[in-house]
């Protein structure tokens, strides 16, 4: 057995013992197939799913999270995580652009449908700030490579 094997095994057990790192590390798993679903369908954000993931991960079994920065299919996604890279002006200004677009015409369609609630509706657009501020603090870091 070597020695990640070995690594892999320790953890496994140390996530069994622990029902709250159990939950993060499912809570994760299903983030990373909503975000694989996300790259292939259009609409379906893949970005967000990846950030859950990897926070789950973070704190339920990192290397788990460490897999997932090295899957091929996820790395254009989760490559501004890494400290050394920054997101450029023009991809924060395209992610948030599109974030809101996709935020307006949601909450369209569930106006016209008649299922848009005040508390929804706040719901909605908190999230969209608190969203926008993360994309605008990225941008924030010094001295990294450009993405």
């Amino acid at each position: 057995m070597s020695h990640t094997d070995s690594h892999s095994s320790l953890a496994l057990k140390a996530l069994a013992r622990s029902p709250r790192r159990l939950l993060l590390a499912l809570v994760g798993l299903v983030s990373v197939a909503l975000g694989a679903l996300g790259v292939f369908v259009p609409g379906l954000p893949t970005t967000i799913f990846l950030i859950v993931a990897s926070y789950c991960f973070t704190r339920s079994c990192p290397w788990l999270e460490e897999r997932l920065l090295r899957t091929r299919l996820f790395r254009p996604y989760l490559r501004f995580v890494d400290d050394g890279y920054t997101m450029s002006t023009r991809t924060r200004i395209l992610i948030t652009v599109l974030m809101w677009a996709s935020v307006l015409l949601g909450l369209l369609g569930l106006r016209a449908s008649g299922g848009l609630e005040i508390w929804l509706l706040l719901l909605i657009l908190g999230a969209a700030v608190v969203g926008t501020y993360a994309v605008a603090r990225w941008g924030q870091r010094r001295g990294g490579k450009q993405v």
